[in-house]
């Protein structure tokens, strides 16, 4: 089947009322009043810059503790989609403020993943890729800050002390016996923390809020740990961590953000957020306007899981091999499967904003890449389950050229030669010795096109001692060559592909799908891991038309009537490449028995 009739999903308007809150700053110069020094860094460096070029700013801040999943290609897309919007600048930034998880490996993993999208991080100013590491002097002398103006504390208590006087969603907390320490207390024992002097988990500094919030997050949350371990870019410099709530509004603020984008779980730790802004920006430490937080409900997919754990215990457990293995839902398993970067894009413009969570089906996902797929890739020939098929009265040793286009829909990239013998291999579901009722295609008596060749008529078939077919027996009608004058005298109801059996470049082709066969992996009490899909990967040996021999990696293909493929880029060797199904013509799932 060609893919001219994979119908297109209407067009509507996505919401995005991020958008909307953009729109209505910029109308008002709620941040035109900014200065940037061309560098992050405190109140006192951005004072002595110029007016800032960006009319907004926004920030990718992954921690670099695995790699990238679908889920992250909605943020990266909002985030730098918007900045372009809106004549803004995006900040790529790492959180790598906890040394025992993070590695140089999925550094590099996750700025590979973000080109592939489509995007960078270069301005005409120079690079806005930045590491909160590189900001941990700041944040520390933020630490002394909160102290000196009596804002923080350095709390004793073990760590189940302070679970226990943190009190319930009903019941508030009870002040730490050490909240009363005086500044030069605090000061001298934070500082001892900073020098090594204590071990882990024997004192934090930790936020004098107020315990008897009823949000939890305001209860004097720890924003200073004590962990004697090496960090990935600074060594052993570094004997305490700032905590990520800490870390993550002062990194904003020191680059000069201006819209903070986060996921719906982060919407409770907004007030901490505000007031911590607010009392380093009085301090004198952070510059005016400061960054705003505004949380969008992250991606739901079916079908998939997206948690981090979750994944892990694929990889580790030997369920998928590895990664970038083409059926998890990492970005770099994604493109290795054939998804496209276009295909993630308009996928994540598609699926729209929105504050409240809800499911998006896998199928949404499918189509964008169809419709990417369908505009980019190229027409080849594949028979998956190859059936010898011989025309008994071709010459024996005849050959000729067929001709075939590129993409029907872009002639422009002209027709390619499909070499043409005696022996051929067809689909084995395209022959019926006894049909069934409306199948068109060959069976004893009956007569049907080869896609770009001749009418053929079967006149039987070779069957082994068990019954099945081994071979396919055809006369042709020599005047009925396609593109030829006879080729309209004939009326045919089947059109068959298929190739050539003595130029066919024999391949491994992997079939993919949905590594679940449940929409919602692990639901209830189900372990996710007993739901995984069996057939989700299936090799097998595949006839492929010649020029196929020389695909490279990541080039992507139509096979005409079975999908869209791509030349796997770790497996394949030059002129021996190996296939892997991105996404089949229509989506088939359903009909297949899944979900």
């Amino acid at each position: 089947m060609s893919s001219n009739n994979v119908p297109k999903p209407e067009a509507v308007a996505p919401s995005n009322f991020l958008r909307q809150i953009i729109a209505e700053d910029l109308r008002t110069g709620k941040y035109q009043s900014r200065r940037w020094a061309g560098k992050p860094g405190p109140a006192t460096v951005q004072a002595a810059g110029a007016p800032d070029p960006a009319a907004i700013r926004t920030r990718f801040p992954p921690e670099p503790n695995g790699y990238l999943h679908i889920g992250h290609a909605k943020s990266i897309c909002l985030n730098f989609g918007l900045a372009q919007e809106f004549g803004g600048v995006c900040h790529m930034r790492f959180d790598d403020t906890n040394p025992e998880k993070e590695e140089q490996e999925y550094v590099d993993s996750i700025l590979e993943a973000i080109r592939w999208l489509g995007f960078d991080w270069k301005t005409p100013s120079g690079k806005v890729l930045f590491f909160a590491s590189d900001y941990f002097v700041w944040m520390y002398e933020c630490a002394e800050a909160l102290i000196e103006s009596g804002h923080a504390y350095v709390d004793s208590q073990s760590a189940e002390e302070m679970r226990t006087r943190r009190g319930t969603l009903t019941e508030p907390g009870q002040d730490s016996p050490f909240r009363g320490r005086g500044v030069t207390e605090n000061l001298e024992l934070f500082r001892r923390m900073r020098a090594g002097e204590f071990a882990d988990g024997s004192h934090v500094l930790r936020a004098k809020v107020d315990m008897s919030s009823p949000n939890i997050n305001l209860r004097d949350p720890a924003i200073y740990r004590i962990r004697k371990a090496e960090h990935h870019r600074t060594g052993n410099t570094w004997c305490i961590y700032p905590m990520y709530t800490f870390a993550h509004p002062i990194e904003d603020a020191l680059e000069n953000v201006t819209h903070s984008i986060c996921t719906l779980e982060f919407e409770d730790q907004r007030p901490f957020y505000d007031w911590l802004l607010a009392r380093l920006a009085d301090c004198g430490k952070l510059a005016r306007p400061l960054p705003q937080q505004y949380e969008f409900a992250r991606l739901k997919l079916s079908y998939v899981v997206l948690s981090k754990r979750k994944l892990i215990e694929l990889v580790q457990e030997g369920h998928v091999a590895g990664w970038d293995d083409p059926r998890l839902p990492t970005l770099a398993g994604a493109r290795r499967r054939g998804y496209t970067a276009a295909g993630f894009r308009l996928f994540a413009e598609r699926i729209g904003v929105a504050k409240a969570d809800s499911w998006i089906e896998y199928s949404i996902l499918e189509d964008c890449m169809r419709e990417d797929l369908n505009e980019c890739a190229q027409r080849r020939v594949g028979v998956l389950d190859p059936l010898k098929l011989v025309i008994d009265n071709y010459p024996e040793a005849g050959e000729e050229e067929c001709f075939a286009p590129n993409h029907p829909q872009q002639p422009e990239l002209g027709k390619r030669a499909l070499p043409f013998s005696r022996e051929l291999w067809i689909e084995r579901e395209d022959f019926q010795e006894e049909p069934v009722k409306g199948f068109f295609r060959l069976y004893p008596g009956n007569s049907v096109r080869l896609r770009y060749a001749y009418v053929v008529k079967c006149i039987g078939c070779d069957k082994d001692e068990t019954g099945r077919v081994q071979a396919v027996h055809c006369e042709y009608f020599p005047d009925s060559k396609s593109g030829t004058p006879g080729a309209d005298t004939y009326k045919v109801k089947g059109n068959l592909h298929w190739v050539s059996a003595k130029h066919a470049y024999h391949a491994e082709v992997r079939l993919y799908d949905r590594l679940f066969l449940v929409p919602q992996p692990g639901a209830g009490e189900a372990d996710f891991r007993s739901e995984i899909n069996p057939e989700a990967k299936r090799v097998i040996q595949a006839r492929l038309e010649p020029s196929l021999a020389q695909a490279k990696p990541e080039e992507r293909f139509q096979f005409e009537r079975h999908g869209y493929f791509v030349a796997d880029r770790v497996d394949s060797q030059p002129g021996a490449p190996v296939f892997n199904r991105a996404v089949g013509l229509r989506d088939s799932w359903g009909k297949q028995g899944g979900g």
